[in-house]
Formats: C-alpha cells, sequence, structure tokens
C-alpha cells in the first residue's frame, strides 16, 4: 500500500504549488486538482507535445500534475463556493496559493474552512507568509531566487559575468518541499491530538534557509560570501574543483583526496595510465597512501608533508582528466571509491545507465494519446512507502462528473 493512501488532498491549482500536490499524489494522496473555469494558465506553459501548442499538449502541465483527478469549480460563484466547501469536508489537507486576500473576499480562508472541517489541515504557500507587508507583490520563480539570495551564491569565479539561476522551478520547488514537510508533520500530529492546524510557509524564507554561509556569514559577521564556479560560496575564495577532461568536456573533483586509499586509488591509475613518470611527485602519493590516517583540512599550510600530499592529490587528478574522457574519468573514479562527478546536461543525466538502472525512467500511459511517455521518477527511494505515478495528469474537468465531489472520507482516518 502507498504511503499517503487514503489521505485525500485539495489543491487550489497554481504553479507556485503545484510541485507540492504531485509530491503527494505520486506517494498515494487522493489529490484533486480544483482549477477555475477556462483551466489554470499553466496549461499553456511550452514545452509541448511534438513541438506543437495546443489543448492538453503541456509536457510542462503533464509532469506537474500526474497522479492527481481534476475538477472544475467557479469559487467567484455561490454554488462553485457551496461544492468547493463540501469538498473540502472530505479532505484532510487543503494546498493553496492564492493572491493575498483572495480567499478571505470568498469566505474561503483557513477561519471559514475549519467551521467545515474541523481537524483540516489548511497549507498557504505564498511569496513572503501571510502577513508580511510584501504578501501583494508580485513575484516569478527569478524572483524569488534572486531576493532570497540562492542566485547571489551561485555562478562562475569570474564576476564579469552574472550570477546563475538556478533551473527548472527551483525557487517554487524548494517552497513545496517545505509546504509537503509540514503538511505531513501536521497530519501525524493531527493522528495523535485529532487537531488541524493552519500552515504559513513563505517561499522567500524557504529559499533563503538553503543559502549555506551566505545568510548567517553576512547576520553574524556583516561578511559577503562570494560565488564559485561548480563549488560553494565563500567569503574567502576556495581551490577549484572543476577539471578539463581529453575530450573537452569537464568534471567536477568535489571534495579533494585526503584518506590514505583515495592516494592509493589515485597513484594505481596514474600507474595503469602509464603516466608516473610524468608526475615526479608521484612518491608523495605513495607516502600519502601508507599514512595511518587521513589528512584534514587544519594540516593544510602547517604540515609540510601533508600539505605536499594534498597537492599532489590535485594534480594527479587533473593529469588523469586530460588524459582521460569525462566519462571515463567518472567512472573510473567511482570505481575506485573516489567521489567525483560528470558535468551532465540534464538530458544526459536522464539517460545515464545509473538513473536507468535505478529505475528513474518510468512509463506513463497515455491512453487517449494510444502512446506511453517516459516520465522523471521518483525524486527518492523509500524501500517501504513504494511511490509510483499512478495516472496522467488529469485533462480539464476530467472528473467533473465523477459523484464523489462532496463525499466523506474514507473510514479508518484520524
Amino acid at each position: 500500500m502507498s504511503a499517503l493512501a487514503g489521505v485525500r488532498v485539495i489543491e487550489l491549482a497554481s504553479e507556485r504549488i503545484a510541485f507540492a500536490g504531485k509530491l503527494l499524489a505520486d506517494m498515494g494522496a487522493d489529490v484533486i486538482l480544483v482549477e477555475p473555469p477556462g483551466g489554470d494558465p499553466a496549461r499553456g506553459y511550452p514545452p509541448f507535445l511534438d513541438d506543437q501548442a495546443g489543448p492538453e499538449r503541456s509536457l510542462w502541465w503533464w509532469h506537474y500534475h500526474t497522479s492527481k483527478r481534476g475538477v472544475v469549480l467557479d469559487l467567484d460563484s455561490e454554488d462553485g463556493r457551496a461544492r468547493f466547501k463540501a469538498l473540502v469536508a472530505s479532505a484532510d489537507i487543503l494546498l493553496e496559493s492564492e493572491p493575498a486576500g483572495r480567499l478571505a473576499a470568498l469566505g474561503l480562508d483557513y477561519d471559514d474552512l475549519r467551521q467545515v472541517r474541523g481537524d483540516l489541515i489548511f497549507v498557504s504557500l505564498t511569496p513572503f507568509g501571510r502577513g508580511n507587508p510584501n504578501a501583494a507583490a508580485p513575484v516569478t520563480d527569478l524572483t524569488i531566487l534572486a531576493g532570497a539570495g540562492p542566485a547571489w551564491s551561485c555562478g562562475y569565479d569570474d564576476h564579469s559575468l552574472p550570477p546563475v539561476r538556478g533551473g527548472g522551478n527551483q525557487g517554487f520547488h524548494t517552497g513545496c518541499h517545505f509546504a509537503v514537510m509540514s503538511a505531513l508533520t501536521a497530519l501525524f500530529y493531527r493522528l495523535s491530538s485529532g487537531e488541524g492546524q493552519f500552515v504559513d510557509v513563505s517561499l522567500h524564507a524557504a529559499s533563503n534557509v538553503t543559502t549555506e554561509a551566505g545568510s548567517y556569514s553576512w547576520l553574524v559577521a556583516k561578511q559577503t560570501v562570494q560565488r564559485q564556479t561548480g563549488r560553494h560560496a565563500g567569503v574567502m575564495p576556495s581551490q577549484g574543483t572543476q577539471m578539463l577532461c581529453s575530450d573537452g568536456r569537464w568534471v567536477n573533483t568535489g571534495v579533494p583526496p585526503r584518506s590514505p586509499a583515495e592516494f592509493g586509488f589515485i597513484l594505481g591509475w596514474l600507474r595503469d595510465l602509464g603516466l608516473e613518470e610524468q608526475f615526479p611527485d608521484a612518491i608523495f602519493l605513495e607516502i600519502g597512501a601508507g599514512m595511518t590516517k587521513p589528512i584534514t583540512y587544519d594540516m593544510i599550510g602547517v604540515d609540510a608533508e601533508a600539505t605536499a600530499i594534498f597537492i599532489a592529490g590535485r594534480e594527479a587528478l587533473a593529469l588523469i582528466a586530460a588524459n582521460v574522457s569525462a566519462y571515463d574519468f567518472f567512472i573510473g573514479f567511482q570505481r575506485r571509491g573516489v567521489a567525483v562527478g560528470v558535468i551532465y546536461s540534464p538530458e544526459e543525466a536522464f539517460e545515464d545507465e545509473h538513473f536507468r538502472a535505478r529505475g528513474f525512467q518510468t512509463e506513463v500511459a497515455h491512453e487517449d494519446l494510444g502512446r506511453t511517455f517516459r516520465y522523471p521518477g521518483a525524486p527518492y527511494q523509500l524501500p517501504a512507502s513504494p511511490w509510483r505515478i499512478s495516472r496522467r495528469a488529469p485533462k480539464l474537468g476530467e472528473h467533473d462528473g465523477d459523484g464523489w465531489i462532496g463525499a466523506t472520507r474514507r473510514p479508518g482516518r484520524a
């Protein structure tokens, strides 16, 4: 049985909160997507199936609304509001990201709906939080990332280049993760207390807490971190980690080698490639391989031998990279227990054999088109809590006549 089987979620359609509903739906919750007449504007977002725009052809829409049911309700009408309240009465969780004040004006805010469903978990995902002075300010995913700090921290050592935006609705996704975690925490609390609650999630705050040293460096020491190519932003520059391979592609070497086993692996591969004679400092790798404990960062620049071994490890990585392809570098060091990564495009990552072997590619049937499509699969693996895409995204109003809109919840839920 799916982890969230028997949990009903009502999602008021919005691009900002769509990912939260998807995460819950693919984990087995009965997520009912409520759209306005004419449909949510995101139905028209590119890219489109076969590059042809048209109704029900948005791949953006397909991705964000898997496993959901879909209904159309006009919340500006008395009948639509009555039907919406009947739907909420059957639900455990409500997800919304409506413009500031809209639900209150309609008589559909938390204080109104808890009269309908006393133990309702009401999750509001807004740009700055309900009570913020900027609550009504217009935002996009880009402005959230820029204003909250992640864009400042992401980019290249060359600061003549602009910051780099996190792709793929990263700001909205971050807020949605907090919304899901909060909703599930509230659900667990309700199981023991019987109480619902209002959850106020700020997209700005959610992105801000992902800035690592960025925020607290400024708040504590009034210091500003600087973005660095392929590594964490810092007040002081750190050593580069990306290396160019023989095929013109780049790899990220991540945490520098410091353990005896790692130095041994590097020395062994130099020998396998016939490169040891080209690397006079191979003697330091041999010394490093014979150490009894790893080099720690506080030894660098203080202990001459440890510093020489550490530098030799980095330079040996660069020499190996210059003589093999990026993929061979990636696979070779992974097999030797050294954590490195090849720099992929999203398309390449999706097709990588490791992702395929883990079942990340998921086939989803579109019976209306007589075709099956490959989707990105589970963002995590939980062996005791099965995950699956149970159905394609709903067409506009597809489940309007199912007769369960006002049905009571399934028995057995607290």
